[in-house]
This record gives structure tokens, sequence and C-alpha cells, in this order.
């Protein structure tokens, strides 16, 4: 049995996590900090005097774009819904900065020597928000009763998984059919949040009240959400990282219009926003403001693409001439420019470039030409008639930003000078929700992909058939059916050479780039906007998504009565 075991001591100062350095024991307290300080130093390329002691109290007010209809990413993996709940839940292990798995609920973990047995040793004394003691019970109840069945990164990472043991409270126990490295990636708050069984066990999962009051064992407690509003959070006093969170609460404010967002942020109303929290056109201007920042980190373990999904069940999309009529008649690049004011740049396939070293180029790829685009038309059946239109679709952008819906509207612009008339809907995102997933009432679908650190977590879910889940959002929307790549994804399941199983990813890449379920359009470069007096952000692939824990406040008081007026 190979024993991996971490230390309980969280090495992050102000919130940032160094690099390891080997320190003796001997080493007195005083000392330590100062080592941690060099680290931090080299890390972020300050000069260790610059690292300041966090201030504790007030309340930081943060942006939420669109109101979420759940508060868990069990039920709704959409990235609202992961800059939320990210503050509530903990997950088994964190992510360090190069990807190594850190410990979080779970202090150490051991993989048997044939892989089959992964075996996690959790923390002791945690409790759940309402005051119950956290246990592996509530791992066992989440990975068998949610996260294989509710959650659609989950399902394929823990594919492999036959059964959970709890042999005490404080250990969990998974037995393997085949090994499976990629589990240990997917244990994270993003991905795997716990579920207290005492509140789930015997309940309508789906329906269960707590979905929209979560009961976590994160830094922050739901304490109140006003529908159109805020969603408020509030310290957990009980929590396990002694000394943490620094800040009182947190409150998500609820801004649908995208100028006024940017307004809120030169007023001061607002401290921080990530993902899109500002047009666009605003980010140059937002980050030459003084008081403000603009970083483009923290989103390298999401890895998304904007893509366009096809309902494969409309008759007219059936023909891959179709599709690959579509593809060639977007002119990707300029879409970027059009709608995202060049931040971003075309996909070459449904895995993002930043993935590494999964990504090849070398796919099948449809050029701008509008006269393929007829010509592929033409041979499909569908000429045009005397008013010049073949046909008509509908296409339904996910009402994340305004960004999206301008991705929806060149797309209808494009489509036009081929013929095909585009009806642009837009509704809120629980009708999208519905429409997309639940009554598959869409022809094309413009809908983020994230990759996440892993294709298996994160790609799977849109093209396997096993992905073809009714009513689970960011799932295989298009019914794309294809057994061929279906047993490229069992292969790569089990697959422990790295090589092999990078090949066997790049297959699936040209397999999807052949038959187009899907169209990749763009990767969008994601923006975090805050105030100068947030101080402790995270360093890791995933901080635009972290826990919060570690922000502090320079002048909280201020920024308490910015917040109560």
């Amino acid at each position: 049995m190979v024993r991996l075991l971490f230390s309980e001591v969280d090495p992050e100062v102000c919130g940032l996590t160094p690099r390891r350095v080997p320190v003796s024991p001997s080493v007195g307290s005083k000392a330590w900090i100062r080592v941690l300080a060099a680290a931090l130093a080299v890390w972020t390329g300050l000069p260790a005097a610059f690292a300041q002691e966090p201030v504790r109290g007030g309340t930081l007010v943060a942006v939420l774009v669109p109101e979420p209809g759940v508060l868990s990413t069990n039920f709704d993996v959409g990235q609202n819904v992961s800059n939320l709940s990210s503050k509530i839940f903990d997950g088994l292990i964190k992510l360090g900065p190069d990807l190594t798995p850190l410990p979080e609920l779970a202090t150490a973990w051991e993989v048997s020597a044939d892989g089959l047995t992964l075996t996690f040793h959790l923390r002791r004394g945690v409790k759940w928000h309402d005051g119950q003691p956290f246990t592996s019970a509530d791992v066992s109840f989440s990975i068998q009763e949610v996260w294989r069945k509710f959650q659609p990164r989950l399902r394929t990472a823990l594919a492999n998984v036959d059964d959970v043991r709890t042999p005490d409270d404080y250990t969990v126990e998974f037995k393997l059919s085949r090994p499976a490295p990629v589990i240990l990636l997917a244990l994270n708050r993003l991905q795997a949040q716990i579920l207290p069984r005492h509140l789930y066990q015997e309940t309508d999962i789906l329906r269960n009240p707590h979905n929209v009051k979560p009961v976590g064992t994160g830094p922050f407690r739901f304490k109140d959400w006003v529908r159109g509003d805020r969603i408020v959070l509030e310290r957990n006093p009980d929590y396990w990282d002694t000394g943490k969170p620094y800040l009182d609460g947190v409150i998500f404010r609820i801004i649908p219009d995208a100028a006024a967002r940017s307004a809120a942020f030169e007023r001061g109303d607002v401290q921080y926003g990530s993902v899109f929290p500002v047009p666009l056109s605003d980010v140059a201007r937002i980050s030459s403001l003084p008081g403000l920042k603009v970083i483009h980190t923290g989103y390298e373990a999401w890895g998304t693409t904007l893509g366009l999904e096809f309902n494969l069940r409309n008759p007219l999309l059936q023909d891959v001439r179709v599709r690959r009529a579509v593809a060639h008649a977007v002119d990707r690049a300029r879409a970027i420019q059009t709608a995202y004011h060049g931040l971003g740049k075309p996909s070459t396939g449904p895995v993002p470039s930043a993935m590494t070293p999964f990504y090849t180029p070398d796919t099948p790829q449809y050029a701008y030409n509008t006269v393929v685009a007829e010509q592929l038309l033409d041979q499909a059946g569908y000429p045009r008639k005397a008013d010049g239109v073949r046909f008509s679709l509908h296409i339904d952008g996910i009402p994340f930003t305004d960004d999206t819906r301008r991705v929806a509207e060149f797309i209808r612009q494009s489509l036009k000078r081929v013929g095909i008339d585009v009806e642009v809907r837009n509704q809120d995102l629980p009708r999208f929700f519905q429409r997309i997933y639940t009554e598959r009432d869409f022809d094309l679908a413009l809908v983020p992909m994230s990759a996440t650190v892993d294709p298996q977590i994160g790609l799977e879910r849109y093209f396997a058939s096993s992905g073809i889940l009714k009513g689970v959002p960011f799932s295989n929307a298009s019914g794309y059916q294809n057994p061929e790549l279906d047993r490229i994804f069992e292969a790569a399941h089990v697959e422990l050479a790295p090589a092999k199983r990078i090949e066997l990813y790049r297959q699936f890449q040209r397999i999807i780039q052949t038959d187009l379920p899907a169209l990749p359009l763009l990767e969008a470069a994601f923006s975090t906007v805050y105030s100068d007096t947030v101080h402790g952000l995270a360093v890791a692939p995933d901080s635009a998504v972290e826990s919060f824990a570690g922000i502090w406040l320079s002048s909280p008081d201020a920024n308490s009565k910015s917040v109560n007026r």
C-alpha cells in the first residue's frame, strides 16, 4: 500500500499558497513565519516585507450573474452556482497551484498496491453548519445517492467505483473495479460537494429545501436569499480551519444589467466579481481606474469553450453536411472581435488549448467559407426557395451575459447569408435549462463547455451516451450517441499509461470535429475584478471559485458602511 500523508499545517500566508519549502522541525515559530514569507515572495514575485497581517471583520460585497436556481453544484455546475457554493461547501481535497491534490476534509489518503482501493482519512471535529458532526457516512451517502446519480461531471469520474465502505466515522474506502487515477482530481469543493446525510436521507433529493438553503461545512453559512436582489452568507464561527474566515460575511448582489455592474464597481458598492463581472467592452477601462484591479488567472482548471450544440433529434440537423455548413458559415475570429472585444481565440476542438497535454490542433477544421457552406446545404437537399430561405431554426443562448446574446445574434446574421433563417430566443436561466435539458425544445444552443482539469471529468458528459440525462444541466443535450466514442471513453477510464490515455482523448477530439454534434466556437478570456481593499486572494488553477476563507479587507469598517448605505 502506498501512503500519501499530508501535514495538518496548511501552508498559506495571507490566503496565497506558496511553493512547499522544507523546514527543519527545530526551526522556531518566528523563523517558520519568515520562511513562509520568503516562499510567498518567491511565488508572487513580491518582497517578503510586503506580507501583511490579515485584518478581521467586514463584509465583502460580490456580484453574481445570473441569479442561480439552486446553491449546490451537485445539481447545477454553472459558474454562478460554483462561485457561491464554493464558500459554503468543502471538498475532500483542494487543488494546489500545480494541480497537486492537497488536504481539506481529508487529511490523508492511501492507494493500495493494485490501485483498487482508495482510502481517505477524514478530518476530526468538523461540524455541519447546523452543528451536527461531519462523518464518513456523509461522504458515502453523497457518493452513492447524489454524485453518481445527479452530478454530470462525477458520473464519469466515479465510473469505476464499485462500492464505498466506512469502517469507522473517519475512514472512507473506495473499492474500484479498475484503477482510476482521475478520481483524486475530481474530489474538490467545486466538483464534489458533500451533502449532510441527516438532512437528505429518505427525501426527494432534487426537491429537498436545502438545495436553496444549503448546509455545508465551509467557511461561510447560508443566511438569507432575497430573490432578485442578493444572497447573504455569514461567517461560520465553528470552521475547522482555526482563525478563518477573516470576513464577517459575504453578500452576493444580483445585478443582471452589465452596465450597472460596472457602475457599482466604480462607486465602491461592490468589491469583487469573477468570470464576466463587467462588460468585456469595459475591462480595459475598469483596469485603469484607481482602486480597482483586473486579473485573468484562476480559471486554468475550468478550460471553458463556448460551444454551439446541435439538437440531433431534429431531422434537419441529423445530416452532418448541414452541421458542417453551419460551421463554415460562422467567422469565429470576427465573432470574437464583435461579441468578445477580442478577448478570446477560436477553438480548434472540444479540448481547449490551455489543457495540455491533452490538447491537439490536429483535428478537422471548418474555415469560414460561405461558398462551401452553400454547396453543402445544396448537397444535403435544402436549396434556396423563392424567398431565398432554405429552412428555419431557433437558437437559444445561455443567459449568463450580454456577450453570449451577441454571439447568438452574430450566428443569426451569419446563417442568414447562406439561406438559414434563425430566430434568437431569450429567456431566464431556469427556462433555458428546462427547454434545453428537459423538454429538448431547441435546435441550436450556445453553452459553455468546461473541460476542468481532465477530459474525463469535464468533457465526456457532453458527448458520451451515458451523458444523455434528462433534466441535468450541462450534460449531453444534443442526444449524440457514438458506440466507437463510448469505447474510447471506457478505455481511457482504465488506461494507466499517460501517453496512451492522452492519445485516446486526442482520438476523441478528432471524432467530435468530424461528427460535429457540437461546434466548439471560441475560448473566452475570463476576468476577475476586485477592489484594492481586498487582500488574500488565493493562487490556484481554480481560485476564481475559491472559498474566501483567506480573504480580508484592509478597511472593513468603511466597507461595512458602504454595504449598509
